[in-house]
């Protein structure tokens, strides 16, 4: 069912080149868990029970095997798809490592997407079993999932962490022992376990299509990855790794999970952002390391509460997401006394480039770093020419990183006979080899590290009756990158309004955060002689009439 688009020329490339370790994160565990498993792997505080949890190697391990075991008694196959919508609670974690065990496909999809992304989504996916909590941050999750899955002939089960009866996560999978109830339990996990070049997670990415790509990896593209970010910025198992970026993106999965287990590291998880309880986790917990988008970096460099916490223990920040605002580099590093990497990424091609600990300033505040060994990157013209140093054009990349494909789509797959893969950034590569990213050719907003699909919102504008033009475009924000800002033209004879907006996209059951937050009726907009809307032209405009401070 999950097949590699990767060319069998690139894939032998790759496999020679050494980036790829030919090892699951299982494997990884085998060799640095035995050593740990009375040490804590995972803490968390989870906000929809109030309680702080942390488990031990020891426990995670055998839960893991336990809910894999659970999986399988629901006829879980290899290759089915087993999606989960959690927060970052130590389960998240369990639920990966025994979808490995099993040799099912993680497919982890954000807290914030409602009916009509989950329906596209789990649809798409074939999705089997289905877990979520119960209510979380005011929502429940397990209502809105029994209300889609009339439409989701594949969909077999629901489980809601914190549910009830035959629902309820909890008794089904981890107050049952099942490695007790089946027979043979450690050869069947055996047979089944996850191998590297298999495809283990399924990645929804938001595009300007108008609708998400399933963005297919393996744990060799994932760990080339991984272990060259550890390399690059000296990470052991000693260091203590902080994640409140959701798991449920590449950030959280790579660098909230896959690493710090990876190590025998222990992870500090925070599920609902707030800067305080951020800076109180890093004081109480000795954290280390970090990575996030730019909100969480503003957030802890500005709040007022700073001073009262000891961060003695802080001393790297990965900012990632959108590109940063190099006074918020400079800011940052002075009041967290921490050194700030600047890196960028995609979901289809992890994290390509960083910043150095010891790079000058001038490449730390105003460049994307260099590559990470095992990927390239160049920028070319619009015939697919590279260009020299200094010369704004598309960046392209390359390397042992990359995905595999798009699930059911291999026709976007985008990449050519050399493995060459066009990322939609336009971008400068100075003469050091150091990128700095310049914009985006492709069309969609990063508002706090999160794509909003600008094609998705401007059909459903289009779909209201008093709309009869809509064009959505981003807005600088200091703090989360970009805001949407809509621009409307009506019809005759109609009116509509922000609040009418609002609740449109609300019965339309449109994700929160996808939202315009701007909002302008107009007579026209900027087109080209052939009538297509400039959005180059929108966007200055909407810089100016929607200015927010600096």
């Amino acid at each position: 069912m999950f097949e590699s688009q990767l060319s069998p020329q690139l894939q032998a490339r790759y496999q020679a080149s050494g980036h790829w370790h030919n090892k699951t994160l299982l494997d990884y565990l085998d060799e640095v868990a035995p050593s740990r498993l009375d040490k804590i792997a995972v803490t968390d505080i989870n906000s929809m029970t109030g309680r702080k949890n942390s488990i031990s190697y020891r426990q995670l391990l055998q839960t893991s095997r336990r809910i894999a075991l659970g999986l399988i008694s629901l006829g879980v196959e290899r290759g089915d798809v087993v999606s989960y919508q959690l927060p970052n609670w130590w389960e998240f974690v369990a639920l990966h490592l025994a979808c490995l065990h099993v040799g099912a496909v993680t497919n982890p999809v954000m807290p914030i997407f409602r009916h009509r992304e989950l329906s596209f989504m789990l649809g798409l996916a074939e999705t089997k079993v289905m877990i979520v909590p119960q209510n979380w941050r005011g929502f429940d999750h397990l209502a809105m999932v029994r209300e889609i899955q009339p439409n989701l002939p594949k969909l077999e089960h629901v489980f809601a962490l914190g549910g009830s009866g035959d629902a309820s996560f909890e008794k089904y999978f981890l107050e049952r022992r099942w490695e007790q109830e089946t027979p043979d339990a450690d050869k069947m996990l055996k047979a089944r376990r996850m191998q590297p070049n298999e495809v283990m997670q399924l990645l929804y990415t938001s595009g300007t299509t108008g609708e998400p790509k399933g963005a297919m990896h393996t744990s060799n593209t994932h760990f080339a990855d991984a272990v060259a970010l550890m390399k690059r910025f000296g990470r052991t198992g000693d260091h203590v790794f902080f994640m409140p970026s959701p798991m449920a993106h590449q950030t959280g999965f790579l660098m909230g999970m896959e690493a710090p287990l990876m190590l025998g590291s222990k992870v500090v998880l925070q599920d609902v952002w707030d800067a305080e309880v951020g800076l109180a986790r890093i004081q109480d917990e000795g954290v280390n390391f970090m990575m996030g988008a730019t909100p969480f970096l503003a957030d802890l460099t500005e709040h007022p509460a700073l001073p009262k916490y000891d961060l003695s223990s802080f001393d790297i920040f990965m900012c990632g997401g959108a590109p940063i605002p190099r006074a918020l580099v400079q800011r940052a590093t002075e009041r967290l006394k921490a050194s700030i990497a600047s890196v960028w990424g995609m979901t289809e091609n992890l994290i390509v480039t960083t910043t150095r600990l010891d790079d000058p300033s001038e490449k730390v505040f105003n460049t994307d770093g260099l590559p990470l060994p095992g990927m390239e990157v160049r920028v070319v013209d619009p015939a697919g020419k590279p260009l020299g140093a200094d010369q704004e054009g598309e960046l392209q990349s390359r390397g042992t990183y990359h995905f595999v494909g798009y699930y059911k789509r291999p026709e976007l797959y985008g990449m050519d006979d050399e493995g060459w893969f066009n990322t939609g950034d336009l971008a400068r590569i100075d003469a050091d080899g150091y990128v700095r990213i310049t914009g985006r050719a492709k069309d969609i907003i990063i508002r706090g590290g999160e794509n909003i699909p600008v094609v998705e919102v401007e059909q459903l504008l289009h779909k209201h009756p008093a709309v009869q033009t809509a064009a959505v475009v981003g807005v600088p924000d200091p703090r989360l990158g970009e805001r949407a800002a809509a621009y409307v033209i009506l019809r005759p004879g109609h009116s509509f309004t922000q609040e009418e907006l609002q609740r449109f996209f609300a019965e339309h059951q449109m994700a929160k955060q996808y939202w315009p937050e701007f909002f302008a009726v107009c007579e026209d907009v900027p087109r080209t002689p052939s009538g297509k809307i400039q959005k180059f032209r929108l966007r200055e405009m909407a810089k100016e009439q929607f200015k927010v401070p600096q």
